[in-house]
């Protein structure tokens, strides 16, 4: 049993010093050169800019939509691709906005519409999904929002008259 211990024993130790100087002799210098300027390629980011982080569309009455235009620029060293915007509710809609790859140098929009219904000072934030080194962006808009005066004469007309038994 001793013998066949260190037979193995033996035959693990040649093949383990074996691999090592094969290992080193597939090395190829020029693949290390290309991962090398990959690395460094990849460093490079894009940033995005925008014209104005937050829109007050100021004092608005419930119920009327509003719209504004976001405006960015590509301020970065590589390609910027927006891959989602989403705002935090329904009542807020981005659109018109661009899946395909900006330049360094060049800008873009898009368009945010809300339906302007709520009460008082309303605050609404739209993300921006993209490529840049946090990954999300983000831009707010906001409105103090007024009772609709026409909507008390509308609801006043629900008197039914007497309940009969």
């Amino acid at each position: 049993m001793k013998k066949v211990l260190i037979l193995l024993s033996a035959v693990c130790l040649i093949s383990l010093t074996s691999c090592k100087q094969n290992a080193a002799a597939k090395i190829d210098p020029s693949n290390v050169t290309a991962a090398a300027e990959r690395d460094a390629k990849s460093n490079k980011l894009p940033v995005i800019t925008f014209d104005k982080k937050e829109h007050d569309f100021g004092q608005i009455v419930s119920g009327t939509p509003q719209e504004t235009v976001f405006s960015y620029t590509n301020t970065g060293e590589a390609p910027l691709v927006i891959t989602d915007i989403k705002s935090t509710c329904g009542c807020t809609v981005p659109q018109d906005w661009s899946r395909q790859p900006l330049a360094v140098g060049e800008s873009d929009k898009f368009t945010v519409k809300f339906n302007g219904k709520g009460a008082n000072k309303t605050s609404k934030v739209i993300n921006i999904t993209a490529n840049t080194s946090t990954g999300k962006e983000s831009v707010k808009i906001t409105a103090f929002i007024t009772p609709d005066p026409n909507a008390a004469s509308k609801g006043a007309n629900t008197n039914l008259g007497p309940v009969i038994q």
